[in-house]
């Protein structure tokens, strides 16, 4: 459909509703001419720019703080048994571990959503080895009966068990984050710490639906009226039917968790 038949089909003077031919669907935006809705495109890109240009500058200053010594030979289990931090960094400089919650001795149903939907999301690693940066997931229940969970789920990611040094490496952090570390020589440096709503950047999930007209579609978001917000940020909305939300598709395939 060209602009021209868009715009003579839709009169400005509509509701969206009306506009649509639709009066039991959510709120829509209000319907304009192309020339309309590129200048307010326009202006709303100033302030993304904006936006993006201060997260280069919080970026820079995250490139500045200083780090803390870890002891590298904390232990944690992986494929092969026990291994000191220093060894998961399979050689590289850096280290980027995600601590992911575990209820232990409970079914795959009521595993953590949240470190479901933000690990599942981290799948291709090359880049990061590019830059000389290892990712691994480093899981608070014991290694054989959680790494079964990795595998149900599809990942390919390292993954290790730091059931006995969780307390070391959160320093009373937690229950679940994002950890950054250097390794120089044979010391280890926690250079960054984020939880909560800080490792949002594991998931670009988010950041595609913040682009899309209803967003999240969640309650806490600043929307019009109309807009569906089914969810309340509690967990459920990162969960379908009782389980997180990505086990469906691995069920419907055959899986077995």
């Amino acid at each position: 459909m060209s602009d021209q038949s868009f715009t003579t089909t839709f009169s400005v003077d509509q509701t969206p509703a009306e506009a649509l031919g639709a009066t039991d669907t959510p709120g829509v935006p209000v319907v304009v001419d192309r020339a309309s809705w590129q200048a307010e495109l326009d202006g709303l890109l100033v302030r993304e720019k904006a936006h993006t240009r201060e997260g280069d500058a919080i970026a820079a200053a995250r490139r500045r703080l200083p780090m803390v010594e870890v002891d590298p030979a904390i232990t944690l289990t992986g494929p092969d048994g026990p291994v000191p931090l220093l060894e998961v960094f399979e050689g590289r400089r850096q280290l980027i571990a995600y601590f992911h919650m575990w209820h232990a001795g409970q079914p795959a149903a009521v595993q953590c959503e949240g470190c479901t939907f933000y690990n599942g999301q981290v799948r291709e690693l090359s880049y990061l080895h590019s830059r000389d940066v290892t990712y691994a997931t480093f899981c608070q229940g014991p290694y054989d009966e959680s790494v079964r969970y990795r595998d149900f789920m599809g990942w390919d990611v390292p993954w290790y068990s730091a059931q006995g040094s969780a307390g070391a490496l959160l320093a009373g952090r937690g229950p679940f984050g994002l950890a950054c570390y250097l390794r120089h020589g044979g010391r280890v440096f926690e250079t960054y710490w984020s939880g909560g709503g800080g490792v949002e950047a594991m998931a670009p999930s988010y950041g595609l639906l913040d682009m899309t007209v209803y967003g999240r579609q969640e309650t806490w978001e600043d929307s019009p009226a109309g807009w569906p917000q089914k969810w309340e940020v509690t967990g459920e909305q990162v969960r379908t039917n009782g389980r997180p939300t990505a086990q469906w598709s691995r069920l419907e395939a055959g899986g077995t968790p």
